[in-house]
């Protein structure tokens, strides 16, 4: 028995429009141009297609030159990976002409810019050293480190501020392009944010928890008073910190709201290879419900944090 044919819908009635009259997201106009051998940095971010990343990209450097000019906090955040893929000189520069005030990382990342600083080498082989148990055994990089915990939770120097004194005062061979040193010289924050058990120092005996704590929390609440800071035209970066610093980062800007420092009115921004659910809401979100603009932009360290400071310095220089 043959089956019936299926109903199909009548299409000849619906009723259609042109084009040409249509509101559209797209148009001519923000389509990129085509680019050319040796051209200068400031034609390629001229001929950038003038949507989404590339159009957020440099909303984003827009906001750093302004907030330079305003004399606003711009806060950098950064995990570890952010100083293994070479990027602590081009942060350092950025700090040196003023475009960061700011530096905030966990304790990996420190701890690379401190062996780079010392040795000129840094990350092991964790999967081969975890075999035999030597993976985070470098007592002269613990030392250091613990040693400027005690530092600071003895006097009134910040964590990071004690790392970056026992660097200079060593003369490390490569100090020169150390972040954290460089921020010292610079005589600007850089504030160590530490989750005890997170680092290769905490395995040593020269650790000490009451040390670790006290400097850490200390770097909180200076951390917490740039935080303070921040509104009407300030600027938070997040570069790889999948967790510690947007937590860190939204403790801090509750603690000032709590005093009622009027922190609304800046720019967040999160770089990272994969966009993780703490930094989306810590950072991007979540603190700029109040007013302000957060961004997403995702790709790799080493290409986006150079792309972004070139942008920078580009817009600086037409102002």
């Amino acid at each position: 028995m043959a089956m019936m044919p299926f109903e199909e819908i009548d299409l000849s009635k619906i009723t259609t429009y042109s084009a040409a009259s249509r509101a559209s997201k797209v148009t001519t106009s923000l389509e990129g141009k085509p680019l050319r051998a040796g051209m200068r940095m400031a034609e390629f971010l001229d001929h950038l297609p003038a949507v989404l990343k590339a159009d957020e990209l440099k909303a984003v450097a827009r906001a750093v030159v302004d907030a330079r000019k305003r004399g606003k906090p711009v806060l950098v955040m950064l995990g570890g990976h952010v100083i293994k893929t070479g990027l602590a000189p081009i942060l350092a520069g950025l700090a040196a002409d003023g475009f960061i005030t700011h530096l905030a990382s966990n304790g990996a990342a420190a701890i690379h810019d401190t062996e780079l600083a010392r040795f000129g080498h840094t990350s092991e082989d964790v999967a081969a050293q975890l075999a035999d148990g030597s993976f985070g055994m470098a007592a002269d990089t613990a030392l250091l480190v613990n040693d400027a915990a005690r530092r600071a939770a003895a006097g009134q120097e910040g964590f990071g501020e004690a790392v970056g004194a026992l660097l200079m005062a060593e003369h490390a061979p490569h100090v020169a392009r150390a972040l954290i040193a460089r921020a010292y010289q610079l005589k600007i924050p850089y504030t160590l944010h530490v989750a005890l058990g997170t680092d290769i120092v905490h395995q040593h005996p020269t650790a000490s928890g009451a040390a670790i704590g006290a400097a850490s929390l200390r770097d909180f609440r200076i951390f917490a008073a740039s935080v303070a800071k921040l509104g009407d035209g300030g600027v938070v970066l997040n570069l790889g910190s999948a967790v510690i610093l947007p937590e860190v980062f939204l403790k801090a800007l509750a603690v000032a709201r709590n005093l009622e420092y009027p922190v609304r009115g800046f720019t967040t921004a999160n770089f990272d290879m994969i966009q993780h659910y703490r930094p989306g809401v810590n950072v991007v979100r979540r603190p700029v419900l109040e007013g302000g603009r957060g961004y997403a932009i995702t790709g790799h360290h080493e290409i986006m944090v150079p792309l972004l400071a070139a942008a920078v310095y580009e817009m600086a220089a037409k102002e």
